[in-house]
């Protein structure tokens, strides 16, 4: 939550300062907002984690010291519709294809009182389909700033789901399916020939997406979240 402070203050503070910089300039793609469709592509890195919560059942997870998450850096790709709803609202449409990274950290206590480290990765390959409000300030020259909420579907090409454990070799599992809440800032640059975006978005799942198998890696999580922040440059014609 703090990170995301910090983040609104900045996005607050870059705003003002490109307002009083504005001066004379001419005005690019004058005729941009009359038109109700606009369409263009996104690319963009993420930085994909899980957020963790712990279950505890005498008998069951005692011997869990710890566990954590780790997030890796991926990338991802999509497809932009835009629909002018009010010359201050639109709304967004942007299937993508997006690669994530994350993993959990356990932390074993065995019984001859060695702590023993696992580390198990997950890949993902998700089809996401989020669709979003834009609230975008009026035009100051050639720029202008805006707000997005919304909500996401993932489908996780390459979910483990359906895999067969193999004795040795256990998996944790995650769902195919995902739900998401999203909000974030960003900005746009109205150029000759096109408008230039950048952004910054937050992610988390509304459900669990834990598939629980009742393994020893399961039995000591109650629920597990997909958390993802998004950095994104979008082109628009």
């Amino acid at each position: 939550m703090r990170k995301l402070g910090l983040i609104i203050l900045a996005f607050l503070l870059l705003l003002t300062s490109n307002m009083q910089a504005q001066g004379e300039k001419p005005l690019n793609l004058r005729k941009f907002d009359r038109r109700m469709f606009h369409f263009g592509f996104m690319l963009g890195t993420n930085y994909s984690t899980f957020s963790l919560q712990r279950k505890y059942e005498p008998g069951l997870t005692d011997s869990v010291v710890n566990m954590t998450t780790k997030g890796t850096v991926g990338f991802n790709l999509g497809v932009i519709t835009s629909l002018k709803l009010l010359p201050v609202l639109r709304l967004r449409f942007i299937p993508s294809l997006s690669f994530q990274e994350r993993a959990v950290i356990y932390k074993f206590q065995r019984f001859n009182g060695f702590v023993e480290e696992e580390k198990h990765s997950l890949k993902a390959t998700s089809l996401d389909f989020p669709l979003l409000l834009k609230f975008r300030t009026l035009r100051i020259t050639n720029f202008a700033a805006y707000f997005l909420a919304g909500a996401q579907y993932s489908y996780d090409l390459s979910s483990n789901q359906d895999d067969d454990q193999v004795p040795g070799a256990l998996m944790l599992k995650t769902k195919k399916h995902d739900w998401q809440g999203q909000i974030g800032v960003g900005f746009d640059f109205f150029l000759q020939y096109f408008k230039f975006g950048f952004e910054i978005k937050y992610s988390h799942s509304f459900k669990s997406i834990l598939f629980d198998d009742d393994t020893y890696l399961s039995q000591p999580i109650d629920r597990l979240y997909n958390r993802v922040w998004w950095f994104s440059i979008t082109f628009e014609g």
